[in-house]
């Protein structure tokens, strides 16, 4: 299993910093930085308190005007690269609100961005300053460097993961959109992916908005083909019908009209214990006729510590099939724990999707993991 990340933080790292800015700033006292970095408990703060702690103590030990306290870190910035330095944005969202401070800590930001990033230490600016804070990041779209460009997008994403939400822009996107819009057709894959994610973001609050957007995008650009299919990620998983129609995929009116005239899907064991794997088979013929653009998909639906279930949808295939073309396979599903999912005993129903809608079912219990045997 991979360390965690929060011990990229060694005592050796914050040593070896100190000794960085010793080199512009010979008063520096490191001990105290270190001692006050590696104090009372350390070792049990994660990720991002430590990065807050690293943050706070650089506030103490560095001259107190947060003008000089950027220039030392600008004269070592280019020898700190990379994202264990996250705390670099980082002392700028903790040290640089104060109003007069406003325009040097975009600045900051700004630069420390293409070094680790400063999507995270954006967000409270936009929260206490939004027009001021959008109308620079504005700039950061139409600029040359790809970091700040990418900052432009993922900075304002509404629900960015590990980030403050941005409620305003959860209610209303419209300046996201806006901004948005420069991206379109970005030449970097790096940002292409960013103003994805923001869209898919906004589906989740404003589903209306991201169907209007890639109505509008959809087919101006390879570019932009690429950013309005993984931005409407959620909403295909949703089975969208507007968004799967968009994309070309057959619509299924029911009855006669049915995209699939057999489905099959079977478990096996379909008694398995947390830890272990089934091995799901599935069968099925499409109708005869015209060629059909079909997303295969499987799901789980996955029992929770409270006993209601939530379902979480695998994909098979996504092409353009031909009328009363067959396929079969198998696909081996494990039931181990994962960082993002524990999984509980109980029924767990998996079905078979066809854009969206469910074809074939079967059903398996899971049952708690056999203990390991020590004799």
């Amino acid at each position: 299993m991979a360390e965690p990340l929060k011990l990229v933080y060694t005592e050796d790292f914050i040593r070896q910093f100190a000794a960085k800015i010793r080199t512009v700033l010979p008063a520096f006292d490191e001990s105290l930085f270190v001692s006050g970095v590696m104090g009372s408990g350390w070792e049990e703060l994660e990720l991002k308190a430590r990065m807050r702690r690293i943050s706070e103590t650089l506030g103490r030990t560095l001259p107190q005007s947060f003008a000089e306290a950027l220039d030392v870190l600008y004269r070592i910035d280019e020898t700190c690269v990379g994202f264990p330095y996250l705390f670099f944005p980082d002392f700028v969202e903790v040290h640089g609100q104060r109003e007069e401070d406003f325009e040097r800590s975009l600045d900051a930001l700004e630069r420390f961005t293409s070094k680790s990033s400063s999507e995270f230490a954006i967000r409270p600016f936009l929260l206490r300053h939004p027009e001021r804070t959008m109308a620079r990041m504005r700039l950061w779209a139409a600029g040359d460097d790809e970091h700040v460009r990418r900052l432009a997008s993922e900075g304002c994403r509404p629900r960015l993961p590990w980030g403050q939400a941005l409620p305003m822009f959860k209610q209303d996107p419209s300046a996201v959109l806006e901004l948005l819009e420069t991206l379109r057709a970005d030449p970097s894959l790096y940002v292409r992916k960013s103003v994805a994610n923001n869209l898919n973001d906004i589906a989740k609050d404003n589903p209306e908005r991201v169907r209007e957007t890639a109505r509008r995008w959809y087919g101006s650009d390879p570019l932009t083909d690429w950013i309005v299919r993984r931005g409407c990620r959620g909403l295909l998983r949703a089975a969208d019908p507007e968004i799967l129609a968009l994309f070309g995929y057959a619509a299924d009116a029911g009855g006669e009209q049915d995209l699939i005239e057999q489905a099959s899907l079977s478990a096996a064991p379909n008694l398995v214990a947390i830890g272990e794997s089934v091995e799901l088979r599935y069968s099925l013929r499409t109708r005869p006729g015209e060629p059909l653009r079909i997303r295969l998909e499987y799901a789980v639906d996955f029992v929770k510590a409270s006993g209601r279930t939530s379902r979480k949808l695998f994909r098979l295939s996504d092409r353009t099939w031909n009328g009363g073309e067959t396929l079969s396979g198998s696909r081996r599903h494990g039931f181990a724990d994962l960082t993002t999912r524990k999984h509980y005993a109980g029924v767990h129903r998996v079905v078979l999707l066809v854009n969206g809608r469910e074809y074939a079912e079967d059903i398996l219990t899971l049952q708690a993991a056999v203990p390991i045997s020590h004799e």
